[in-house]
């Protein structure tokens, strides 16, 4: 992954400290092994954000800032990750959780009617929940195992790349050096 890239758009820890909101967790987002750009705390910030994100839980971004503390990974990354959940995709992801749950459980899905409410969610919830539930926990562990070894292996083909480049670059300059 192109650290440079990350760098550009993530916060810098010291402008977050400043915030009066932030202040009460100061000392743990100054954290310097919370900001490094590695490439195991990059894929590991995916995997917590990620798996953050397709749990149907509220409070998510303070999830994901926990994991991020525990696994020692980019907090930024991970507390941005749990986004991909936002109020547009919310519904279809979880839907497809509950589909994914329903399935493992081999119990029939529930058909939505033409007028959804919240008195027919409230009243469907028990039902619903032990199939969203397992469907959640295994789409979020396998998206976030997916996700981590996609970005070590991005990681490691950049990493390559730019030596090869480099190596290349090097054997021209020394021909050309080399040349009467």
């Amino acid at each position: 992954m192109p650290r440079r890239l990350l760098q550009r758009y993530l916060p810098h820890p010291d402008a977050l400290r400043r915030r009066r909101s932030l202040r009460v967790v100061g000392h743990l987002i100054g954290n310097p092994s919370l900001w490094v750009l590695t490439r195991r705390s990059v894929a590991n910030a995916f995997s917590v954000g990620l798996f953050s994100a397709l749990l149907p839980i509220p409070f998510q971004m303070l999830v994901a800032a926990l994991g991020a503390w525990l696994a020692r990974c980019n907090l930024p990354l991970s507390i941005g990750l749990v986004w991909i959940t936002n109020p547009l995709t919310m519904p279809l992801i979880f839907y497809g959780n509950y589909r994914l749950g329903a399935w493992l459980l081999d119990t029939p899905v529930r058909q939505a009617p033409d007028h959804i409410s919240t008195q027919w969610i409230a009243e469907q919830l028990v039902e619903i929940l032990p199939a969203l539930a397992l469907g959640s926990l295994v789409a979020a562990v396998v998206i976030a195992a997916l996700a981590n070894l996609a970005i070590r292996l991005i990681w490691r083909w950049q990493v390559s790349r730019s030596w090869r480049q480099r190596t290349r670059r090097r054997r021209r300059s020394q021909e050309s050096a080399q040349e009467p």
